[in-house]
């Protein structure tokens, strides 16, 4: 099957980074680190006077958390309740990839329009936040995210190598990744997942039950679709399938966004001294919180 045209899109952004130095590779904006080759700062200047729509739909996603994951099944539930097929042009649905002109076409997408972002909750524009659009908050245990992100970033052209493990986790720990810290973004979600229009998921509770994940994220959005839909729809959305197909939907990016998607790999890579460095961590920030009581820590964080 011939590949998508966001696959010919992250090929050529994929080819372009192959030459940059390490210092070319990432840019500062307001003090957090982002991807060169996929962020610029007129484009976080433009987000600011973005127009949202009351029937949008957007997914808040610290990275490596099941990102591409989640917004699949978001794809899927949009065209089966419209009955055709909706066209999605990635660069336009990352809030923050692409360049400042990518706006204009975003105002003649038909609704109802789906975005992403990994963009922490302030840096968010305000127009999304102060509307009644749907926010769906994607989190991941954090030991897991910072595995999988490591390997994103040695697997990735589009960001620089590290040199081990015990560096990145240092950088994990301290914020010194793009998008910044993960502690900083969870927190910034628990005040905030009350809201009627913000509905928090867990990449561990879509892995336990998929099918039932889908049908809450199919009820948050007020999608009613029988069970064989939400079925069809969970089974189009496993990692073996979604993995199967990422050639033709992502490219050359497919091997390095589809590793293994399980849960609990932390495991090797962690030594003792790391895990209770991170479990520290968890502890001061996030325990007690609500959004901490539902990464359930204890149950996937703990040897």
């Amino acid at each position: 099957m011939a590949m998508s045209s966001f696959a010919r899109e992250i090929d050529a952004v994929l080819d372009a980074a192959e030459g940059k130095k390490t210092e070319e590779l990432l840019i500062t904006y307001k003090g957090v680190l982002y991807p060169s080759t996929l962020c610029c700062a007129e484009t976080f200047q433009a987000l600011d006077t973005m127009e949202v729509r009351k029937d949008d739909v957007f997914l808040a996603a610290y990275p490596k958390c099941g990102t591409n994951w989640i917004e699949h099944i978001l794809n899927d539930l949009t065209s089966a309740v419209l009955r055709k097929e909706v066209p999605r042009i990635k660069h336009l649905q990352i809030l923050e990839f692409g360049v400042p002109e990518k706006f204009q076409k975003i105002k003649s997408l038909p609704s109802p329009r789906l975005f992403t972002t990994h963009l922490h909750y302030d840096n968010i524009p305000k127009a999304v936040l102060g509307s009644n659009a749907k926010v769906l908050v994607l989190l991941r245990n954090p030991k897991d995210a910072a595995v999988s992100y490591y390997h994103f970033y040695n697997k990735n052209p589009g960001l620089p190598n590290v040199s081990s493990w015990d560096e990145f986790f240092q950088k994990f720990m301290s914020g010194e990744v793009c998008w910044s810290s993960y502690f900083d973004y969870a927190l910034a979600w628990n005040k905030h997942m009350d809201k009627e229009n913000i509905m928090i998921i867990t990449y561990e509770e879509m892995k336990e039950n998929l099918p039932q994940g889908v049908k809450q994220i199919a009820e948050f959005l007020g999608f009613s679709l029988p069970e064989e839909k939400i079925q069809s729809i969970a089974e189009n959305a496993t990692f073996e399938s979604m993995s199967n197909k990422s050639q033709e939907t992502h490219g050359k990016f497919g091997p390095i966004l589809f590793r293994k998607g399980t849960v609990g790999d932390w495991k090797n890579l962690f030594t003792e001294a790391q895990s209770q460095e991170m479990d520290a961590k968890f502890e001061e920030c996030l325990a007690g919180t609500k959004l901490g009581a539902r990464l359930k820590y204890d149950k996937y964080c703990k040897y």
